[in-house]
């Protein structure tokens, strides 16, 4: 059963009693080596925030000890100038895999955030790399926190590839790239394109945003980009353009000859999930 606006709750059959037996069941048949290398793993997969200059962890989430007001939350490895970095995540996946040390290289920092050097309340994550769907939880409490605040604005921007897009036209026939949005019922402003159309849907990272966002009654906004080549183009991030327009992201435009430029510093495609997606 297909929900009929975002946020939604679709009841679906049950599974909860089965799955438990299941697991009761597994955990008898675990072995003292078993469970040492289960709960090895799972401390390899844990998300941690950490501050590349000094080495350290952060003990709090970001938004808790950064105020924020405008959080962007990006993909790729394009170089950032007007930014300054606060911190950076750590984290070991299938597709993702970092040193066990505190001190993270720069080709090893794969989700990095900045904030604006004239604007220390606007931030952006720039993350290169897949987050698991089991770490998707913790990467949202190690940047949002236990109990987020609601007076700050999220704006996420992804790419998918156009075969991905759910239509009964032909996808041969559609003008690529172009945008899609989706946004929380908190969000108050205007979208720059159409809203995705059903029974189109979010995957991994982005989506978990959007929903905690949802939850938490943080107004954010999702743009999602259609493209028919999955690496940084030039006609990609024409197509970001009309968000540099909207309300939310106004401000942070001033020379509109370097707007190219930004939108390179905000895309979202990147060849890691590029060999995910295909």
């Amino acid at each position: 059963m297909a929900a009929t606006f975002f946020g939604e709750v679709v009841k679906a059959p049950c599974r909860a009693g089965t799955e438990d037996e299941e697991e009761e069941e597994e955990g008898r048949r675990e072995t003292p080596e078993d469970r040492e290398v289960r709960l090895q793993l799972a401390r390899k997969r844990e998300v941690r925030l950490l501050r590349r200059q000094t080495k350290t962890s952060l003990e709090v989430s970001l938004l808790e000890k950064y105020p924020c007001s405008k959080f962007i939350i990006a993909i790729g490895n394009n170089a950032v100038g007007v930014w300054e970095e606060v911190g950076c995540a750590k984290l070991w996946n299938e597709w993702c895999r970092t040193t066990d040390t505190t001190h993270l290289s720069s080709t090893e920092a794969f989700c990095v955030f900045y904030h604006l050097k004239s604007n220390p309340s606007v931030f952006l994550c720039q993350c290169s790399c897949y987050v698991a769907e089991d770490q998707q939880y913790q990467w949202l409490e190690k940047v949002f926190g236990s109990c987020p605040r609601k007076n700050m604005q999220i704006t996420i921007l992804t790419c998918r590839h156009v075969t991905d897009y759910k239509t009964s036209e032909s996808t041969g026939s559609l003008p690529s790239p172009f945008l899609r949005a989706l946004k929380t019922q908190n969000f108050k402003d205007s979208a720059c394109c159409p809203l995705l159309e059903q029974p189109n849907i979010v995957h991994d990272l982005p989506a978990a945003v959007l929903s905690y966002c949802q939850v938490w009654k943080i107004p954010a906004i999702l743009y999602l980009c259609y493209t028919d080549v999955m690496k940084l183009d030039l006609i990609t991030v024409e197509a970001f353009k009309p968000i540099l327009s909207t309300r939310s992201l106004k401000g942070l435009v001033k020379n509109i000859p370097q707007s190219t430029e930004i939108l390179k510093k905000l895309m979202t495609t990147n060849e890691i999930q590029s060999n995910i997606y295909t």
